[in-house]
């Protein structure tokens, strides 16, 4: 006997009766079980749980019945459409074709099990991937996650497809080896090393350019080389006097070289601004005496001929580039002992101007630039300025660079808010269309969030990769890629031999 006579007719039902009429029973028996409870609760509570049993829906504790209950059926929904480019937002990690299959193969795509290739050209070049603008690309991740053999394997398979690689600044002499086996060349500079680059040498005319264009091009270049080195050694910008004694400076020593038919020499210009009633006299009367304005001018470039980097760059050059080599390295091993790094950053600013003879010229093919360990450089502005030009530069000049830091976090040391150093550095991030993650720390996870625009699965994503596995960003695309090594290669790029017992 039910325990509430008031609904017990309600589980009355006919001997003969259909499941439709069984199902219909015991729904009636739960609302009138429900209406039972409510009349016997208080005012208030009624009031509270919506004492009108006419008007509040009852339904049994296994859901609503009939095809309105969502539990059997097809559930029809209207239909959308959308691209894969708008579901990406959404679900960025949706398995698909990848890049395809053209360039340089790195490893596995972790969400579509399939090959991942990458070809920074064969992508800008047909336009099929939005926003792509130029083949830059920055890498960044904690020490130990496998961001320099990713690096040295994209140089070593690019040189396969035709490409050479240029390594303007090896801080630790990590690409010596590498350069070695592969045919390349490596100038190692350094006190009492017998390699030597004169950082005034003109570059080869490129086919095309007049002698009077490429005249005035070189001397555009080496001043702006003499400023960058003086404004490093000052740590400050130039005065308005010390760029004119700059000037004038460099046309009488490169005068004084014609006359000898020779190259000028950094020694030749600190020589010349050590004498300013020289420098006076050539100005005539277009400007007042420069005296003692250009002292401390002087003293600056005095450094490089009579400090500690005397004997590097004050002679010419003892080495020479070779345009066929796969593979040229500048190796600064010797200069980054210090816990100052102006005389690595001087060296780096002297390399990267000779190096500029090769990469100017536009008919010298493709090419790979590699700045390793740019952690080091990104406060110095005038280090940033050259490296700007070289990425604005990169697609007429068939350039692709590669920036390589430990933390995106990295990038704001250039300076504080709104500083041309800051400003300069988040431009070099925004002329990279791809963005290579591995792992980061947790308290580095917003700096890379807000740098690089990433969803929340991308940030969970960064904070959780092991070891070889990154996070490619190619322009609005996103893949989870591991990384994959041959035997040889991970003798050739194990950066943790001196570790070893």
């Amino acid at each position: 006997m039910p325990r509430n006579r008031a609904t017990a007719s309600h589980l009355f039902v006919p001997r003969k009766s259909t499941r439709a009429d069984r199902r219909s029973a015991r729904t009636g028996f739960a609302e009138a079980r429900t209406k039972a409870r409510l009349a016997t609760l208080p005012a208030v509570r009624r009031e509270r749980e919506g004492a009108d049993p006419e008007l509040r829906p009852v339904y049994p504790a296994s859901g609503r019945p009939g095809p309105a209950s969502a539990r059997g059926g097809k559930l029809r929904l209207p239909k959308h459409r959308m691209t894969t480019a708008v579901a990406g937002g959404a679900y960025p990690f949706l398995a698909e074709a990848g890049l395809g299959a053209e360039g340089i193969f790195i490893g596995r795509d972790l969400h579509a099990e399939g090959s991942f290739c990458y070809h920074p050209f064969a992508l800008y070049n047909s336009g099929r991937i939005e926003g792509f603008t130029n083949p830059n690309g920055i890498l960044c991740g904690i020490i130990g996650m496998g961001k320099s053999a990713l690096a040295k394997s994209i140089a070593t398979r690019a040189i396969a497809h035709g490409y050479k690689i240029y390594i303007p600044s090896d801080p630790k002499g990590e690409w010596s080896g590498l350069a070695e086996a592969l045919g390349g060349q490596t100038i190692a500079l350094g006190p009492g090393l017998p390699g030597k680059l004169n950082p005034l040498d003109a570059p080869q005319r490129p086919d095309g350019v007049s002698e009077e264009d490429w005249t005035s091009e070189v001397r555009k270049r080496r001043l702006l080389l003499l400023a960058s080195l003086a404004a490093t050694v000052l740590k400050r910008d130039l005065l308005p006097m010390e760029h004119t004694g700059l000037d004038v400076a460099l046309d009488l020593a490169v005068a004084d070289a014609e006359a000898h038919s020779t190259v000028p020499l950094l020694g030749d210009i600190a020589h010349v601004l050590g004498r300013p009633e020289r420098l006076d006299a050539a100005l005539g009367d277009q400007a007042g005496s420069l005296g003692h304005a250009i002292d401390d001018l002087a003293h600056a470039l005095r450094r490089l001929v009579h400090g500690d980097l005397s004997g590097m760059f004050d002679a010419p050059s003892t080495v020479t580039f070779d345009p066929n080599a796969p593979m040229l390295s500048i190796d600064l091993s010797r200069l980054g002992s210090s816990g100052d790094d102006t005389a690595l950053v001087l060296a780096m600013t002297c390399a990267s101007a000779w190096m500029e003879s090769a990469l100017a010229d536009p008919t010298a093919g493709r090419r790979w630039v590699i700045y390793d360990e740019a952690w080091r450089i990104m406060r110095h502005v005038g280090l940033l300025e050259r490296m700007q030009q070289q990425w604005k530069l990169s697609r007429g000049l068939g350039i692709a660079n590669l920036l390589i830091l430990h933390r995106l976090s990295d990038l704001l040391s250039a300076g504080d808010a709104g500083s041309r150093g800051r400003v300069l550095a988040e431009g070099l991030l925004a002329d990279c269309s791809t963005r290579i993650i591995y792992r980061q720390e947790p308290d580095q996870i917003p700096a890379a969030m807000a740098l690089l625009g990433l969803t929340g699965v991308e940030a969970q994503a960064i904070a959780a990769l092991t070891r070889g596995r990154g996070l490619w960003k190619v322009a609005s695309l996103s893949f989870i890629v591991q990384h994959i090594l041959h035997a040889r290669e991970k003798q050739l790029y194990d950066t943790d031999f001196r570790m070893a017992a």
